[in-house]
């Protein structure tokens, strides 16, 4: 009976010396004689723990390297096929380049070690720089329309809207236009604003967007038009407020040729 006292005492003053429940006893045992062993073997763990760093390490920059090498690769490949496409959409002059730069050790990530950009010079002897801060709209609208037209089938976005990408060009490069938004229309919805006649007759359904003003409030109507109604709407779009037989007439080769 002593004994067993003894022995409740000594674990009741325990129990208070560590502020736990005399049940909680044998959970902290377990715990500190863990955490006694952890550091009885540090030494063995952290270096342990620095070799499988280091290999680590290793095997990122080994697959980082491969990654720019493939980048550069598929880099060369998507500047060769922009080029390409450029000088039907007046841009015959513009250099696109697909910039890859080392990141410092600080920018490395789950994407790789390299920073990406797409970089044009509009001009002979310029030096490329980003998109947004040299090319002005059109030229942006166009470029993005030749990006399209090349990476259209590895694009996992199932719809494309485009405002105004013939903006400031007509004939033969409007024509260029349309021939290259239908190439990317067999791959991906294209949705487009147009006021150019080339473009909008390559469309597979046509859209007439109008603004008027009913009981003092401004309204936006949208028709869809077929048949003859579509023939109208490109003959004007061709001639202006007079729709005259002429602009019938080429109104119909348009549709035919986009055929």
């Amino acid at each position: 009976m002593e004994q067993a006292e003894e022995r409740l005492f000594a674990l009741r003053a325990a129990a208070r010396k560590h502020q736990v429940p005399v049940a909680e006893l044998p959970g902290l045992f377990d715990t500190l004689a863990a955490r006694l062993a952890a550091l009885e073997t540090g030494a063995t763990r952290v270096a342990e723990l620095q070799a499988a760093a280091e290999a680590a390490r290793a095997a990122y920059v080994s697959a980082c390297g491969r990654l720019s090498e493939a980048r550069r690769a598929a880099g060369g490949k998507l500047d060769r096929a922009v080029a390409r496409e450029l000088p039907p959409l007046r841009l015959s002059r513009a250099r696109f380049v697909t910039g890859i730069a080392a990141l410092a050790e600080t920018g490395w990530g789950p994407a790789g070690a390299d920073s990406v950009r797409f970089l044009i010079a509009t001009n002979p002897g310029q030096e490329p720089g980003p998109l947004a801060r040299v090319a002005s709209g059109g030229e942006l609208a166009r470029l993005t329309l030749a990006l399209k037209v090349v990476l259209a089938g590895a694009s996992s976005v199932p719809t494309l809207v485009f405002d105004e990408v013939d903006s400031g060009v007509g004939g033969a490069t409007a024509a260029a236009v349309g021939e290259r938004l239908t190439r990317v229309a067999e791959r991906v919805q294209v949705l487009l604003v147009t006021h150019s006649p080339q473009v909008a007759a390559r469309g597979a359904a046509h859209l007439l967007v109008t603004k008027l003003t009913a009981k003092g409030r401004a309204e936006t109507r949208v028709a869809s038009l077929d048949g003859t109604a579509r023939r109208e709407e490109i003959a004007r779009m061709l001639a202006g407020e007079t729709v005259t037989e002429a602009a019938r007439a080429a109104a119909d080769s348009l549709l035919v040729g986009a055929a």
